[in-house]
């Protein structure tokens, strides 16, 4: 029994583990988390079931934006800035996730993450748990806010990458410009 956990945690570990996502201090080229109070504009983003409102958000370089993401939808749902490529790999996270039972159609399961060492979701290995920067969920019926400054021009997508929403839709532009 003594060595069980420590050998569970080294398997899913290795399982788990990914090199592009290996550094604890991973950063974006596109810009950074900011506090709210930095600012300059707000954007409100409606999450209804499958759908973003508004489809498309213009930003520019050097902007710090405010979105206020209001889930209207009868599930779970996640804001995440990103390019098709980041989506794609956060989308296999999020995979791993539900079927290690930690996210539900509604929620994040309230496990005590501290007695499943094995369970490595986080690309910056925190333990199992949503925590990436460029990213929140928003559990059905209540607010959120993510505050991230833009730092070049590019064009990303806003996506929700639970299972099977960015395919049914659930993406929109966020376009970057000088």
């Amino acid at each position: 029994m003594f060595l069980r956990k420590p050998l569970l945690l080294a398997a899913c570990m290795l399982a788990l583990s990914s090199p592009v996502w290996a550094s604890p201090a991973h950063t974006y080229d596109f810009g950074q988390p900011a506090p709210a109070a930095k600012a300059t504009r707000s954007v409100e983003v409606v999450m209804g079931d499958m759908s973003f409102t508004p489809k498309a958000i213009e930003i520019k370089a050097g902007e710090t934006v405010r979105f206020v993401l209001v889930n209207k939808g009868q599930l779970l749902h996640e804001f995440n800035i990103g390019d098709a490529a980041m989506h794609a790999k956060h989308q296999q996270e999020m995979m791993k996730m539900q079927q290690n039972g930690m996210l539900t159609p509604t929620g994040m399961a309230d496990m005590d993450h501290s007695s499943m060492p094995g369970m490595e979701h986080s690309a910056h290995g925190h333990g199992m748990k949503h925590d990436d920067p460029n990213s929140v969920l928003v559990e059905p019926g209540k607010t959120a806010e993510l505050t991230w400054t833009f730092t070049k021009a590019t064009n990303l997508e806003f996506a929700c990458n639970i299972p099977g929403h960015y395919q049914a839709g659930m993406v929109g532009k966020l376009t970057v410009s000088q």
